[in-house]
């Protein structure tokens, strides 16, 4: 379930979905992301081997990962922007989280985040580096699912993605996954352009503002839903990249 709904690879569907599934799920999703980490960072080395521009590198490393989570997370950024502008009715701006087109608000969030993403990730390049650089982002950001599947975080709805995923990842389970990436995080340090504390801050970081978007989407909307969740990991992963590249 992890590497079916979080990549395109091509993976045989579970038998079953309950909550222990779905909850085991949430919490490989960093070792999903890692496959996808994988894929961008090959990207990047081999950008910089044929000494594409720093911004073209970045523009395909993201593109990659685009291309690999069919588009998932992004997806859930816009439709998530796109219900917080809309509304202040609660049911009004899930009404339209769950249509399938894009408005201008989605939009633009989907482009401005886009660009940090793909600058941030070109100044690292442009300073000799990268590879472990977004590495370390794209995993570190799909730590965001199980922070925002433990029993602190509501569902918005009584179906759906996030329905199903509310609440079962315990705290403890996390809080373990969260320690672990925040550990390694440190690897950042190896990649030319990155400093050794950078790693942990910018992991941090990028949790910390995924959290802030959580937080009003509980408040505006009652709980999370899985646009939430994918809007959680943009957002994380653009952070991350933002303080990798100071």
């Amino acid at each position: 379930m992890a590497f079916g709904t979080l990549t395109a690879l091509p993976v045989p569907a579970p038998r079953t979905v309950d909550r222990r599934v779905a909850g085991t799920a949430m919490t490989a999703a960093p070792l999903a992301g890692l496959a996808l980490a994988v894929a961008a960072g090959l990207v990047v080395w081999l950008g910089r081997l044929l000494g594409l521009p720093a911004f073209v590198v970045a523009a395909l490393a993201l593109a990659t990962l685009a291309l690999a989570t069919r588009g998932l997370h992004l997806d859930g950024l816009a439709d998530t922007a796109d219900g917080l502008s809309a509304s202040y009715d609660r049911d009004r701006a899930l009404d339209i989280m769950r249509r399938g087109d894009a408005g201008p608000t989605g939009v633009a969030t989907l482009l401005l985040v886009l660009l940090v993403q793909t600058g941030a990730l070109a100044g690292v390049v442009a300073a000799g580096g990268g590879v472990t650089a977004v590495v370390v982002a794209v995993v570190a950001s799909r730590v965001v699912l199980p922070l925002c599947c433990t029993r602190f975080v509501p569902s918005a709805r009584p179906e759906g993605l996030g329905a199903a995923v509310s609440g079962a990842v315990p705290v403890t389970v996390a809080a373990a996954v969260a320690l672990t990436v925040a550990s390694l995080s440190v690897l950042a340090g190896f990649d030319p352009a990155v400093a050794w504390w950078q790693g942990p801050v910018a992991v941090l970081t990028g949790w910390a503002a995924a959290g802030v978007l959580l937080r009003r989407c509980v408040r505006r909307l009652g709980g999370s839903t899985g646009d939430v969740l994918g809007g959680g990991v943009e957002i994380a992963l653009a952070t991350t990249l933002l303080v990798l590249s100071i």
